[in-house]
């Protein structure tokens, strides 16, 4: 491991747009490098709920793990609670780089505190994002409309962002996000 600070990715987009896939991809992709890490998030959901493999916890554990200071970042949605566990603050400044799924609206408070850090944000066209909604089966077509308008709402900018269009080959957008991360962190 560097001396130097790791980078904070923060991977970043509506549900539906292909997240998983991509820090999958990325796994696979880096397994045999050291420098990163993908670190479980916590969520208020049962393990077996289907989706990314995590840290299911209840509420009540979800407030004492925020009362006790152990996660750097959490937030709401649909909802579920997520939360990161605040070892990564530690990692990173061990020098690991860490890749994790999160809310677009954290991404200014771990710009506050977290940085360096880089902001990977998957998108797709309003078709695509809809058309996966739908195959996923868990909206009605109101919920559906709602988390497309919902999607536009939360657009980011910034220095950091690296945007990887997730609509195409599933192959292509892994090497996009790569290259985000490659040219991240040699920045």
């Amino acid at each position: 491991m560097s001396n130097a600070r790791g980078t904070l990715f923060l991977v970043v987009g509506p549900s539906g747009a292909g997240k998983d896939s991509l820090i999958d991809g990325a796994k696979a992709a880096l397994k045999t490098d050291s420098r990163y890490l993908f670190p479980q998030r916590y969520i208020t959901r049962p393990a077996d709920a289907g989706g990314e493999d995590h840290i299911p916890v209840s509420d009540a554990a979800f407030d004492t793990l925020e009362q006790q200071g152990k996660l750097v970042l959490s937030w709401q949605a649909h909802n579920l609670r997520y939360g990161i566990p605040a070892l990564v603050s530690k990692l990173l400044a061990q020098g690991q780089n860490i890749i994790v799924n999160v809310s677009r609206t954290v991404v200014d408070e771990a710009r506050r505190t977290l940085a360096p850090m880089a902001v990977l944000y998957v998108t797709v066209s309003d078709d695509v994002l809809a058309a996966r909604l739908s195959a996923r089966g868990r909206e009605t077509p109101a919920d559906i409309a709602r988390r497309v308008a919902r999607a536009r709402e939360y657009e980011l900018t910034g220095e950091d962002v690296h945007v990887i269009d997730n609509g195409g080959d599933l192959e292509d957008s892994i090497s996009s996000f790569l290259q985000a991360i490659d040219s991240s962190h040699a920045a």
